[in-house]
């Protein structure tokens, strides 16, 4: 029986790509390395060091562990900054009127997400009362596709994992939460990833479904 319900945030919940490539983008720019929207759909769903070293093997440069540390920062920050003007009208759509639907379900509710930043975002979408647990990358050691991040969650919320259910779109993501052995509705670029148990075109598929 399905008690919990875990979304990642970014590409489910709302979107903030756009604000990432912003911040990687100065990254590149500022290094002198070629940096596009393709390359930035490589970085979806996994860490920020991670996502750096993805960028930067695009250089002819060798950063020591360093300097990457201090790009990586560089890039929090104006990213931190550009997330000034987030608010609750910047939700996906479907999103608060999912959450709203799972609450008077009496489901469990937790955010699974690799973005250590996850918690400033929850506070600029007014969205934390709705949460149950709140898992993001100062939680865990691996990120997606490990599974680590979702099963933090499901322990959190005090259920296995066949109780849970995960919302996902990025394909890092379903490969995270069926590694988990946890049920997937996947959204956006995972809909028809051949690992996703259910594909959806919208959050508000899911009202009345679950």
């Amino acid at each position: 029986m399905i008690k919990g319900i875990i979304f990642d945030l970014d590409g489910v919940i709302v979107s903030t790509d756009d604000l990432h490539y912003l911040g990687w983008k100065m990254i590149a720019n500022r290094e002198n390395i070629h940096f596009d929207k393709t390359i930035n759909h490589q970085l979806r769903g996994v860490s920020r060091m991670e996502s750096l070293n993805i960028l930067l093997n695009h250089s002819f440069k060798v950063y020591s562990q360093t300097e990457k540390m201090q790009l990586a920062s560089m890039k929090n920050d104006y990213y931190v900054s550009l997330l000034g003007n987030l608010s609750q009208s910047d939700l996906l759509p479907g999103a608060l009127e999912l959450i709203k639907y799972l609450k008077r379900k009496n489901y469990l509710l937790a955010i699974g997400s690799s973005s250590k930043n996850a918690s400033i975002i929850i506070d600029k979408l007014n969205i934390r009362e709705y949460f149950n647990v709140i898992v993001d990358g100062n939680d865990i050691s691996n990120s997606k596709p490990h599974p680590e991040v979702f099963l933090t969650a499901a322990n959190k919320l005090g259920l296995t994992s066949a109780e849970c259910v995960v919302i996902e779109d990025a394909v890092t993501g379903i490969d995270a939460a069926k590694a988990a052995n946890m049920i997937t509705y996947g959204i956006g670029s995972a809909k028809n990833y051949e690992k996703t148990d259910f594909g959806i075109d919208s959050l508000y598929d899911l009202i009345d479904t679950l």
